[in-house]
């Protein structure tokens, strides 16, 4: 029939797409994805079938499906859409024309089922023992970011409508009363994000005229994460309402013990007396920016000392902006545990598009 297409036109587009460049025919290439696959069923915790009904979707897959996302920062809807639609997404997912694509209902059970099993971490931790096992181990010390200022590491989610009475509940661990007469709403309401002010200080201009500083209201979720200095992969993050304190963050498990190197290089978010001492009684080097003088200018040798460990941070913010811009990162879901996913899924998609670029890049 006119129009309809064959197996050899369909090999033919793949062909055609394998030239053009198919980002993910890399990431199939170069990360296995079986190694998932314990962690997947262990977490999902599957039946065996003994009482009937379809049988679930291939785990592997599923988790697959995620990983596109996270790339593409894609609904469940759009997501199912683009698979049906795009023969590289059906390549990736080991799918034929003929096989049934998941439905956004599906995906949407499966991430929730991670979600209450607290399975990302598990997942992010076994692929970082697949890197480590490729020789990439954590060296040459370790950079933190997470600052409430940084553009970047601030993830949004849809803004909220509250009064000032739901803003005092919230912020003391109460539900409103109106929330809880109303159960469809309260389903709707994130009662974990929070509001927090970003500023963009301005840089003055030639002649020393001073500009105004930009603040901009937030609301969502802060990624902390820790990266290392020799590869750039993220090693340890956790996941906050915006308005956390970013410092004591590094107190309580973002540092990385098993870097090959001592130092630590932050922003002035983290410069505290808790965590200078902390930095010390544990074996690390503070490379910490330090704080300009309160009514003071900023001593000359500071300055230059914070100038070259800003060129050492800034790797950081390359990871923020990767998420930010080309993948999109956005929280569509509703509460801290959903959130964590989310971002744990990119930090996880950032280290596999990572470990491509040092693979591609490693000397033969």
């Amino acid at each position: 029939m006119a129009g309809q297409l064959s197996f050899f036109d369909v090999d033919e587009r793949l062909r055609r797409l394998s030239d053009l460049g198919d980002q993910l025919e890399a990431y199939g290439r170069v990360v296995d994805f079986e190694l998932f696959r314990p962690e997947l069923e262990a977490a999902l915790s599957y039946s065996d079938g003994a009482k009937g009904g379809r049988p679930p979707c291939d785990p592997v897959m599923m988790f697959k499906i995620l990983v596109i996302q996270a790339h593409n920062s894609l609904s469940d809807e759009r997501a199912e859409f683009l698979i049906n639609d795009r023969l590289s997404f059906m390549r990736f997912l080991g799918l034929a024309l003929g096989d049934r694509v998941p439905d956004a209902t599906t995906i949407w059970l499966f991430r929730e089922r991670l979600a209450k099993a607290g399975a990302i971490e598990v997942l992010f931790a076994r692929f970082d023992a697949a890197v480590r096992a490729a020789g990439y181990i954590p060296m040459s010390g370790q950079t933190l970011g997470s600052s409430p200022r940084a553009d970047a590491s601030l993830v949004a989610a849809p803004r909220q409508r509250t009064t000032e009475a739901e803003k005092t509940d919230l912020k003391a661990g109460r539900i409103p009363q109106a929330w809880q007469d109303r159960p469809a709403k309260l389903r709707q309401k994130d009662r974990d994000a929070r509001w927090t002010v970003k500023v963009s200080k301005a840089k003055p201009k030639a002649g020393g005229t001073r500009q105004v500083d930009i603040a901009v209201p937030v609301f969502g979720y802060q990624n902390h994460i820790s990266i290392d200095r020799r590869h750039g992969l993220i090693r340890r993050w956790a996941v906050t309402d915006a308005a956390a304190y970013a410092g004591r963050l590094l107190r309580c498990g973002l540092l990385d013990r098993t870097n090959t190197a001592s130092e630590v290089w932050a922003d002035t978010a983290y410069r505290s007396k808790a965590n200078e001492t902390y930095m010390a009684e544990n074996g690390f080097t503070s490379r910490v920016h330090r704080k300009k003088p309160t009514g003071r200018p900023m001593a000359e040798r500071t300055r230059r000392a914070n100038a070259r460990k800003s060129a050492v941070r800034s790797r950081i913010e390359h990871v923020f902006a990767e998420q930010k811009s080309r993948m999109g990162l956005f929280v569509r879901t509703i509460g801290i545990a959903r959130a964590r996913v989310k971002i744990g899924l990119a930090n996880l998609a950032f280290n596999m598009k990572r470990l491509i670029w040092l693979e591609r890049t490693a000397p033969a």
